[in-house]
């Protein structure tokens, strides 16, 4: 399958080098190239020298911890980003969602798990690498191109990430449809986000502070109890 294919290189960032270990025994066996860090410093020079398609950040790091690589990572960068978090750091979980990590995953952990999400992660870049999609939408000010996977508010650039992108133009592209959590979830997470909604809502979040003021003729508007709608004002308003 396409997310088997060698030549994937994977950004571990981990004080552990247990983690290193087991994690690359698995990933050389799917034909990927493991990139180790062992401190926040090294992970965010990795990132900027070696252009890794996907890194996994340790939260607990010497030097610079995982949320601050993620911060600052996400200033140039929209690479997937899966963020290792010790059981029960419920606010280090939510704070990287809205610092722009796509996913999290609670230690201990399986290599397996790992493995498995890496691989979702790497086949939805694949399906959206080779989708046949002319698909460019413009809503008002709001321009979304997922050919090159860019947006733009008012002819400027806005950096979103990929899952941000996605977001939008899965709300964009069908205008007062409401989609669920869990829908948003499955469609573009691909798995089951182990029932943990609040990815969604944190991903909106960030769109919103991006992208959402009053000078928009559209809005995503929150359905209390189910999930999302993205509304246009009266099209005899524009």
């Amino acid at each position: 399958m396409e997310e088997n294919r060698s030549g994937y290189r994977i950004l571990v960032a981990d004080d552990d080098p247990n983690v290193h270990q087991s994690l690359n025994a698995y990933f050389r066996r799917e034909g990927y190239q493991m990139i180790s860090a062992y401190d926040g410093n090294q992970a965010l020079e990795q990132v900027k020298r070696l252009r890794p398609d996907i890194a996994i950040l340790d939260i607990m790091m010497p030097g610079m911890d995982g949320l601050m690589v993620c911060r600052e990572v996400r200033k140039d960068s929209s690479i997937p980003i899966i963020m290792l978090t010790a059981k029960g750091e419920e606010f280090d979980k939510l704070l990287g969602l809205e610092m722009g990590a796509d996913d999290y995953i609670t230690k201990p952990f399986s290599p397996r798990e790992v493995l498995a999400r890496v691989k979702a992660v790497l086949r939805r870049m694949h399906e959206l690498n080779t989708e046949d999609k002319s698909a460019h939408l413009v809503m008002g000010n709001l321009d979304i191109d997922m050919n090159a996977f860019t947006v733009k508010l008012n002819g400027q650039p806005v950096q979103c990430t990929p899952k941000e992108t996605e977001i939008l133009w899965t709300l964009a592209s069908n205008p007062g449809m409401v989609f669920s959590r869990e829908h948003l979830l499955q469609s573009i997470w691909g798995y089951d986000f182990l029932g943990d909604t609040r990815a969604v809502d944190s991903h909106i979040k960030r769109i919103r502070a991006k992208l959402c003021n009053e000078g928009n003729n559209w809005d995503i508007k929150t359905v209390w109890g189910i999930g999302y709608r993205f509304e246009v004002e009266d099209a005899r308003q524009g």
